[in-house]
């Protein structure tokens, strides 16, 4: 098990921009694949971005492709999702999520979860 903490969140006038934090720790943390999801009011959690820990090989939803930008700093564990051009419709709660699965999307298949963090974006 990994344990994930995020942090960074809160709310910007739309074409604002964030930067989400998520932070790893437990053994091995460098074989899993890291990934950010959404959930918004009365919608189903959705894959953001994801990124391999070790490659650092990037995955990314069409409706953020070009906008949000996931990183990672293997010194400090640290997963990122720097988020630019923000939209209402990206107003959300945030969650960091892991799993040993390579460029896995789905949320089934992420077995660690964080607590999530708040992003709203006013119009």
């Amino acid at each position: 098990q990994v344990q994930l903490v995020e942090s960074g969140g809160g709310l910007v006038q739309a074409g604002g921009s964030l930067r989400l934090s998520c932070a790893a720790s437990g053994r091995t943390v460098s074989r899993y694949t890291m990934g950010w999801f959404r959930q918004a009011p009365g919608k189903k959690r959705e894959f953001v971005a994801s990124i391999t820990w070790s490659s650092g090989r990037t995955n990314y939803a069409d409706s953020v492709k070009g906008r949000f930008t996931i990183s990672r700093d293997n010194a400090k564990n640290t997963v990122y999702l720097q988020m630019n051009s923000l939209q209402p419709e990206d107003t959300a709660v945030y969650y960091c999520a892991a799993t040993s699965l390579p460029m896995a999307t789905a949320d089934v298949n992420f077995g660690s979860w964080g607590r999530g963090t708040q992003v709203t974006v006013s119009s």
